[in-house]
């Protein structure tokens, strides 16, 4: 399950922030928490990053828009389930660990941040006009996939989810 307050809203935010008139940002979960996490509004406004208007809500709150991209960052190690969504939009995967639930939440923040921007700017720079929709697939799940995205020297002790109400 995706809470929708902590990696997607950093990643809406980001691409919101980086990608000028070129990009517009969505995010959503499986089950949002109804708020954005405090950790993720802390480290966009300490990065200078918009924080006004962002909320926590659910993947099918978007009806019938059609994306042309769609990037989950949901966590697959954690088994959390990500979104699927019907239509045109081009699918690929940045799975990220919950900050939410790191015992050093505010590295975890950072890390997260830092994942985010540097994966968000690798995809700005992708020549998509000239790209075949599977090769934009094939480049933003690669893009993803970049190790050196996360730093592995700090790995993420993470404490257990609560069960579902």
């Amino acid at each position: 399950r995706t809470g929708n307050s902590c990696r997607s809203i950093i990643g809406e935010a980001l691409l919101n922030h980086m990608g000028g008139d070129r990009w517009e940002g969505h995010s959503a979960g499986s089950k949002p928490t109804g708020k954005v996490h405090p950790g993720a509004l802390e480290i966009l406004a300490s990065k200078g990053v918009k924080v006004e208007g962002y909320k926590s809500k659910k993947w099918v709150s978007f009806g019938e828009i059609s994306f042309d991209l769609v990037i989950t960052v949901c966590d697959n190690a954690a088994a959390e389930t990500c979104p699927y969504y019907v239509g045109r939009g081009l699918k690929g995967h940045w799975g990220l660990p919950d900050p939410a639930y790191a015992e050093k939440k505010d590295e975890a923040f950072q890390d997260t941040f830092a994942a985010l921007k540097k994966r968000i700017s690798d995809l700005l720079e992708l020549p998509l006009d000239k790209l075949t929709d599977k090769e934009v697939v094939k480049k933003v799940n690669d893009i993803g996939k970049q190790s050196d995205t996360f730093p592995p020297s700090r790995p993420l002790k993470m404490s257990p989810k609560p069960d579902p109400p």
